[in-house]
């Protein structure tokens, strides 16, 4: 009958459309892939995985190259490495909680806290406040080669934070220098420092008398189910652990496993898709898969830009950049999230607020700095190029 002919000719045409529209689907991912795989090839990088979130949930993800090139272990989304700075996103998720609590304020002098004193020798009548630390505006600074010498290889560190940050800090610590501030009144002048995020990471646990692993385990990494996740070696699979490498000469050396004594500036370790869930649900206002870890308002507060022009460093464009709360705006404010880097690991965490999609890529090789940054640069670019066209796809359907 002519009904069931029109019917065929449409359902066939149906068909071809959407058959056409998974092509291009296809074709794109094809595209992606052997950007990305030519680019490794290229430099030397090992192993990369990424995700792309879209309306608050991961659009694509996926891993190339190998975790492990001797045993030819593939890189995947679920391949757990460290993942440096953006470590500190889950600091300051963990300060939001703690300040839920009535445990902390973000505002009062950091010396209430703690068992030893914290003065800025040039300015002690001034306080250091948590915001100060979290915004990287607290006058501390990172005495090289004391903090590149607290990196333990081989583990754990065996030092324990506390007694690093009283040697740093007490005047009679054995790392204490007047040189471990800047001449600089807290607020007035911006200088990131992980041993002031390390600081801010064991006020938390002070206060909250559990120990920042624990405490982040408790209220982020189980009710999220980021159970690839933690902060030692010893909470994690080591079996799914991606061995690190650095190809800074023509051969390519295998990095020893190292452990951070101020670990809450970097010690995270997890995988691209366990940490989406933390991501989308800072994305989300502290909510994600019907699971709250943080009040709306605690996740605006710590992802807003605290600059202001009436209030900012001295050395700070406002037009160029701001600080959330151990969070990041970056290119002119239009990312927002982390980086991250140590030896032979390159992370990124960004959302881009006009565009409205967010990327995560993790790397787990140390090229030379030119060749790191051009990689880096142009597989980004092209990762967030595919987004944009998942985006729109998924609008036109």
């Amino acid at each position: 009958s002519l009904k069931m002919k029109t019917f065929i000719v449409i359902l066939l045409l149906l068909l071809s459309i959407s058959y056409t529209q998974d092509s291009i689907g296809q074709n794109k991912a094809t595209y992606i892939d052997s950007f990305i795989e030519n680019k490794m090839a290229e430099s030397g990088m090992v192993g990369v995985a990424t995700a792309i979130v879209i309306d608050k949930k991961v659009a694509w993800s996926h891993g190339y190259g190998y975790a492990d090139k001797d045993k030819k272990t593939s890189f995947t989304p679920n391949t757990i490495m460290n993942i440096a700075s953006i470590s500190k996103t889950i600091t300051g998720a963990c300060l939001m909680h703690a300040v839920e609590e009535n445990k902390l304020s973000l505002d009062v002098d950091i010396n209430n806290y703690l068992p030893f004193k914290v003065i800025n020798p040039f300015f002690p009548n001034e306080i250091i406040t948590l915001r100060n630390l979290a915004t990287h505006t607290s006058g501390i600074t990172d005495q090289e080669p004391l903090y590149d010498n607290s990196y333990y290889y081989g583990g754990d560190s065996p030092e324990q934070l506390g007694d690093f940050l009283k040697n740093y800090f007490d005047t009679k610590g054995k790392y204490y220098n007047q040189d471990n501030f800047l001449k600089f009144k807290p607020g007035k002048y911006f200088n990131y420092s992980n041993i002031a995020a390390g600081l801010a990471g064991y006020i938390i646990e002070i206060r909250t008398g559990k120990k920042l692993n624990e405490y982040s385990k408790h209220f982020i990494f189980n009710p999220l189910k980021m159970d690839n996740t933690g902060w030692f070696f010893s909470e994690i699979n080591l079996a799914n652990h991606s061995t690190l490498y650095n190809r800074e000469t023509d051969t390519l050396k295998v990095i020893k496993p190292y452990g951070l004594t101020t670990y809450p500036d970097g010690g995270v370790r997890t995988s691209v898709s366990d940490l989406s869930k933390f991501f989308i649900c800072l994305l989300n206002g502290g909510k994600n898969n019907g699971v709250r870890i943080l009040k709306k308002k605690s996740v605006a507060e710590m992802t807003k830009p605290q600059f202001t022009e009436a209030v900012k460093p001295d050395n700070v464009d406002l037009v160029k950049r701001n600080e959330g709360l151990f969070w990041a705006f970056d290119n002119n404010g239009k990312r927002v999230g982390h980086t991250g880097g140590d030896p032979g690991v390159r992370t990124f965490m960004y959302y881009d607020t006009k565009e409205k999609v967010g990327i995560i890529l993790f790397m787990n090789t140390e090229l030379k700095e030119a060749e790191l940054k051009n990689f880096r640069t142009t597989v980004y670019d092209e990762i967030f190029k595919y987004a944009l066209t998942l985006r729109d796809n998924k609008t036109s359907r």
